[in-house]
């Protein structure tokens, strides 16, 4: 194919007067135009334009493959646009782009920030908790929202957070002529905003953020006492050695604290867990977290409840690790992959042993003890000795 069917055109407020030569070519050329009505309107393409259907759907566009066609989207297509939806459809060879400054870009150019060492963030349909990790003493965050109301909406969340005090920039049609940039304390902010397509700035003023370092506070997690505890945790994670990007198996989650701490360094993790009412507060936790799109939970038993799932890279058996639930996990496990498996009983602890002796890796008993009321006095209270073994497949 000599020249691309497909044009996907980033357009911004200015409309026509902000689009490239190359931009206004392929306008004037496409037989059928996508876009949203407000791009539609921006770009005054009359009968040729097309809503987008919703939900979005890549297809109605394929279905014009070989005659020329042209995609709008605001700004850049390529960041929280719709550019990669299409172009992962399709060769190389058949699209090709233009794109505008994002809205990201405008907003970090009209409150003078580095966008480099700005968080930026799509909350068109994604729950205000992705913010939760995120949050930070000066930290700076730009968020895409759906419309007005839900800016209200996400300075009342604020305020309820603790951070109520930060401030708090609405930025409205952003390089148009109806260009509308006003600050606010996010805890006075009261009003909606007509329009459809808003961004929120936020500079966090308020309380502490979620600490970066493994091990949080057992009281940050919804449970019924079975989770993984604080300094345990730590232990199991600095073995587990998370990376952005890695999968996690989370064996009988318990409250999902692991896996809440794998998403917090970058991963994804798949908790599995027997019980209902535990798989119900690990769903409260990554909620809470905003690591709903990070963590899938299965309610079941292992080894059956792995089969079919996609191979991880690390895997953490807080308990409950039987002869045939190893065979099946480390069966399963690619050259590389990392298990840790933990046990307070004498008899998992022959295993763990006789494990060791066969795969490798380091054996590790720890004994914990805190200091406890005693009388007038205090004395040592021990915990149960946990042995964990870690190996690498």
């Amino acid at each position: 194919m000599v020249d691309p069917w497909l044009t996907i055109i980033g357009i911004g407020e200015d409309g026509l007067a902000g689009l490239s030569e190359a931009s206004r070519k392929a306008l004037a050329r496409a037989e059928t135009v996508f876009g949203g009505e407000r791009h539609l309107a921006l770009a005054d393409v009359g009968s040729r334009g097309r809503p987008w259907p919703v939900p979005f759907d890549a297809d109605v566009v394929l279905s014009c493959r070989g005659r020329p066609t042209a995609v709008l989207a605001s700004g850049d297509p390529f960041w929280h646009g719709a550019g990669a939806s299409l172009a992962e459809k399709l060769q190389a060879n058949e699209w090709v782009a233009h794109s505008a400054p994002s809205t990201f870009s405008l907003a970090a150019a009209r409150l003078g920030w580095r966008l480099e060492s700005v968080i930026c963030l799509g909350l068109h349909a994604a729950p205000f908790e992705r913010l939760v990790p995120h949050l930070a003493r000066g930290g700076r965050i730009l968020c895409l929202l759906r419309d007005g109301k839900a800016a209200g909406d996400l300075a009342k969340w604020l305020t309820e957070r603790g951070w109520g005090a930060s401030a708090f920039w609405t930025l409205a049609a952003l390089g148009g002529p109806r260009e509308n940039v006003r600050e606010y304390r996010a805890k006075d902010f009261a009003g909606d905003i007509a329009g459809d397509l808003v961004a929120v700035a936020v500079e966090a003023r308020g309380t502490q953020g979620i600490p970066r370092s493994s091990g949080l506070s057992d009281e940050l997690f919804v449970h019924d006492g079975q989770i993984t505890k604080r300094p345990v945790r730590a232990l199991a994670l600095s073995a587990l050695a998370p990376r952005v990007g890695e999968r996690l198996w989370d064996i009988g989650a318990g409250s999902g604290s692991v896996s809440v701490e794998w998403a917090l360094c970058g991963g994804t993790a798949t908790a599995i867990e027997v019980r209902e009412d535990r798989a119900a507060n690990i769903r409260s936790n990554a909620a809470a977290f905003g690591f709903t799109h990070r963590i899938t939970i299965i309610t079941g038993r292992a080894p059956e409840a792995i089969a079919g799932l996609d191979a991880p890279d690390a895997v953490f058996i807080g308990g409950g690790l039987d002869r045939a639930m190893f065979d099946t996990v480390w069966s399963q496990l690619a050259p590389g992959a990392r298990l840790v498996a933990h046990s307070v009983t004498l008899e998992t602890e022959a295993l763990l042993g006789e494990l060791h002796q066969r795969h490798g890796g380091e054996l590790m008993r720890v004994e914990i003890a805190h200091a406890a009321p005693l009388g007038r006095y205090r004395s040592w209270e021990a915990v149960r000795p946990l042995v964990q073994w870690s190996a690498v497949r």
